[in-house]
């Protein structure tokens, strides 16, 4: 712990941008001013000079899938590992997935999860709380238990019947938003309509490699499924936060909604925004086959424009990793290809690159806001994380934005490959920091399984908003 200063560096927040000091006392932030005297602090400061960078509070990657255990198998980026990507990506804060496990209640599926966690995670982390199939008698008294403890985030998913994650009866999926509202617990969704999927599967006449998976999860797929569970949301006059979306047609769905007065907040990541259906063509696309699909490349550009109009509020990865011989093992049928991709480690470069060095239409606050203050604020965790304020947690980030690097000749993930193998990025993260400690520093990993802890969710601003 100890005193850190940093010095000569450009604070950015997504309430002010300016050149100022910051002064850490063990795990927060003691003091921000325009000339910080070191003579004046103990003597055994350290003192960091941050000229020529941006110093920012620590990243937030809202949808991670650290450790899953899917298909019979695990992801290559565990806990530990998870960690380490996050860390060289300047998030101090990941919100993770706990599923919901067959006879146990929602708070003992978290707690199995959080133990799983707890001395393995070098980072801090919050938990989303899967809720499957049908609607337990009592999930009210379930929902209150699980809010006690801190957790206030479902996950639903309106698909994958096959595996159980699916809802299936409108009148349980009316209970549990009723149910959540009245507790302020915020509902997070996959959506993608399963029966669209299902009868587009059983039509199909063309192979199943990975060219078709776009085709075969559509993007109807998805903007049926916002619509469905946007209109639930709206008779039950409850917010509803949509994960990863990759459309304009899902955008559509969302735009309509709003129209009609209903609470809806977008995620997206850096691969809808910046990557499409292109790469399903290569010898190696299993590596790219991930739910929902890669969209084409007027979908990225739609998003982009959503983005930087306040469409979008946050950007996450919905990091869900797997070997490069996991992934080609099962590339036969990208139905049982294994889904997901890294990417926790590049989410900021990635958008700073293409956002802003090379686009132009994305300012750096707008940044700090999308992937820092906006899911701080959506999942409870604002001010503590998410700013750079006196007494928030010393979640700091120190930011090169002129670097150039290619992330293919940096790999953080156990997965072996990158999304953004032939890119050159402009702009890394150097240090950062979680609560005052240095996690990685130059290129070296300084992080420490169990140093991360659960940071319990309070309420979220989606709540503060009229109905």
């Amino acid at each position: 712990m100890g005193t850190i200063l940093i010095k000569n560096g450009l604070l950015v927040d997504t309430e002010w941008i300016r050149r100022e000091d910051i002064l850490i006392v063990d795990e927060k932030i003691s003091r921000i001013a325009k000339k910080i005297n070191p003579n004046t602090l103990d003597p055994e400061t350290e003192i960091i000079d941050a000229e020529g960078m941006c110093v920012m509070p620590g990243f937030i990657d809202a949808h991670t899938h650290y450790g899953l255990v899917s298909r019979g198998t695990v992801t290559a980026d565990k806990f530990e590992e998870g960690s380490k990507c996050a860390a060289y990506g300047g998030c101090t804060t990941v919100i993770d997935f706990a599923d919901q496990i067959k006879g146990k209640t929602l708070f003992e599926s978290a707690e199995a999860r959080i133990n799983e966690m707890k001395d393995r995670m070098a980072v801090d982390y919050a938990l989303h709380q899967g809720v499957y199939g049908s609607i337990p008698d009592n999930i009210e008294t379930q929902l209150d238990e699980l809010s006690t403890e801190g957790i206030n985030i479902i996950k639903i998913f309106t698909t994958y019947k096959n595996v159980g994650y699916l809802i299936e009866k409108k009148k349980d999926l009316e209970r549990l938003f009723k149910a959540a509202t009245e507790r302020k617990m915020l509902i997070t969704a996959h959506c993608e309509d399963n029966d669209i999927i299902e009868k587009t599967e059983k039509n199909w006449k063309g192979d199943f490699s990975a060219k078709s998976h776009a085709d075969l999860r559509s993007d109807d797929a998805e903007a049926k499924a916002i619509t469905f569970l946007g209109e639930i949301a709206l008779k039950c006059s409850a917010p509803l936060y949509i994960v990863h979306l990759s459309s304009a047609k899902g955008l559509e769905a969302v735009r309509d909604l709003r129209e009609k007065g209903a609470q809806i907040f977008v995620e997206t990541t850096p691969t809808y925004l910046y990557k499409n259906k292109s790469l399903l063509e290569r010898k190696d696309a299993a590596l790219f086959v991930m739910t929902p699909p890669l969209r084409t490349a007027d979908d990225n550009e739609t998003l982009q424009t959503a983005l930087e109009d306040g469409e979008i509020q946050v950007i996450a990865t919905d990091h869900c990793a797997f070997t490069i011989k996991q992934k080609l093992d099962t590339a036969a049928d990208c139905r049982k290809t294994y889904p997901g991709v890294p990417g926790t480690s590049e989410m900021f470069s990635a958008v700073h690159t293409f956002g802003l060095a090379h686009g132009g239409w994305l300012k750096i606050q707008q940044m700090v806001n999308l992937m820092s203050t906006s899911p701080a604020k959506l999942f409870g965790l604002y001010p503590r994380k998410g700013c750079l304020h006196i007494g928030s947690d010393a979640d700091i980030v120190i930011f090169n934005p002129e670097e150039e690097w290619k992330p293919a000749d940096s790999i953080v993930s156990a997965s072996g490959y990158t999304m953004f193998f032939d890119d050159v990025f402009v702009g890394k993260v150097k240090k950062t920091y979680l609560r005052g400690t240095l996690i990685m520093g130059d290129g070296f990993y300084l992080g420490i399984p169990g140093d991360g802890k659960l940071i319990t969710e309070g309420e979220s601003v989606a709540f503060k908003y009229p109905s």
